[in-house]
């Protein structure tokens, strides 16, 4: 007579079976209406045994029920099995926890969603009429000093960077997913994030909304700049706010960094792991050029699928090896090249202002790589530990491979 306790979990209907999950850590998975079944069964306080027996009567399928637990428990999902007690690691605490869902329920208004979208027609309108008031990138060089334009940059993009990941984080949590805005990496770039993996197990129509509310609020900001200016004239910030919120519209379009636009694109193709999946695709293909044993690993997904993850491995492929030829080619001789003119001007003395400005230079640079080299280990560090782990033991005198036993 085994007893399972499960954590509180959500369920959605898709396609071809059921979403199930935790909102509070975004662990989801799919599973069959018969295991849909089996954990209400199980929820309800019925025994491993008797959720079988039900199920058999009920549905007429035999499901390894205490199989199908463990499953669950290896993901997170079981908080008990008899005796058996399973430590919650819990999830991550989340941003601002004091914003409670009904204080943010009107994020999710289509009345709010119809307003927003007046207001980036009035600025397509205003950009389309008006051509001049749509800055040029000269309007970010506004100062004689490169420090000042730099500083005042890096303001601009950490405010509306908030601002951007703060409509992910409120939608979410109207949803009532908590969310975690976090640093992170994308390539060469720095990036912040929301986690919102709950929201999986939210209606279509509310996951759209979550994952393009950041930059509904980039549209609508650009949008405001330029009915501005349009009415009153051009404006320097107004111009750099503006500008800036262009290249972050642009760089949306990098879907193979899993920007926003990834996100919808993942949702659309019905895929649950499109960057996964995808990355599968393309290590079984480079394995099958080299004659190496491989499985077909798109066997289990339909031809839809299939063709998203097919085109996605291209743009994945050719906006990688883009990023990297300019990171390589661009970004890292610039760097060195700023670092070499700013130790100079240190070096030579050049006056207070110069060395002023070399310093601060330096100090937003080093800043800049501390920050994204951290992001880079918290997030690729254990795998990297692990795989230095497995080339010592491979290496090792004397190493064996031990297999346990079935």
């Amino acid at each position: 007579m085994t007893h399972v306790r499960l954590r509180p979990l959500g369920f959605r209907e898709d396609e071809d079976g059921w979403i199930v999950g935790r909102v509070d850590t975004g662990v989801c998975i799919e599973v069959p209406y018969a295991g849909k079944r089996a954990i209400e069964l199980l929820g309800s306080g019925r025994t491993i045994r008797a959720a079988r027996e039900e199920l058999r009567a009920e549905l007429g399928v035999e499901l390894d029920v205490s199989g199908f637990v463990d499953d669950l428990a290896a993901v997170g999902m079981v908080a008990s099995i008899g005796d058996r007690v399973f430590a919650d690691t819990g999830a991550p605490a989340p941003s601002l926890p004091w914003i409670t869902r009904e204080m943010v329920r009107w994020t999710l208004s289509p009345l709010l969603h119809c307003l927003l979208g007046l207001l980036v027609l009035g600025g397509v309108v205003a950009a389309v009429l008006r051509p001049g008031v749509v800055p040029r990138w000269h309007a970010l060089l506004w100062s004689d000093h490169g420090t000042v334009v730099l500083l005042s940059e890096i303001a601009v993009v950490a405010v509306l960077v908030s601002l951007h990941e703060l409509a992910h984080l409120l939608t979410a949590r109207a949803a009532g997913v908590p969310g975690r805005i976090r640093i992170d990496t994308r390539l060469q770039f720095l990036a912040a994030q929301t986690d919102v993996s709950g929201v999986w197990l939210a209606e279509r129509r509310v996951r759209l909304t979550v994952y393009l509310a950041g930059m509904a609020v980039d549209a609508s900001v650009l949008a405001a700049c330029l009915l501005t200016m349009a009415l009153s004239g051009t404006n320097t910030l107004l111009s750099v706010i503006a500008l800036t919120e262009m290249t972050g519209l642009a760089l949306q379009f990098f879907v193979f960094m899993r920007t926003d636009l990834y996100f919808l694109l993942q949702d659309l193709a019905r895929c649950r792991n499109l960057y996964a999946d995808a990355a599968a695709f393309l290590l079984h293909l480079l394995r099958r050029a080299v004659r190496r044993p491989t499985a077909e690993p798109l066997t289990g997904l339909d031809p839809r699928q299939r063709r998203f993850v097919r085109f996605y491995s291209v743009l994945l492929v050719a906006g990688t090896g883009l990023c990297l030829g300019v990171f390589l080619l661009i970004s890292v001789p610039f760097t060195v090249a700023l670092i070499a003119r700013s130790l100079g001007v240190l070096l030579h003395h050049d006056g207070l202002v110069d060395a002023a400005d070399a310093l601060l230079t330096l100090g937003v640079v080093v800043a800049y790589q501390a920050v994204w080299v951290r992001a880079w280990v918290r997030r690729h560090g254990p795998r990297v530990r692990g795989f230095a782990a497995r080339l010592v033991r491979h290496r090792a005198p004397g190493a064996s491979v031990v297999r346990r036993g079935s």
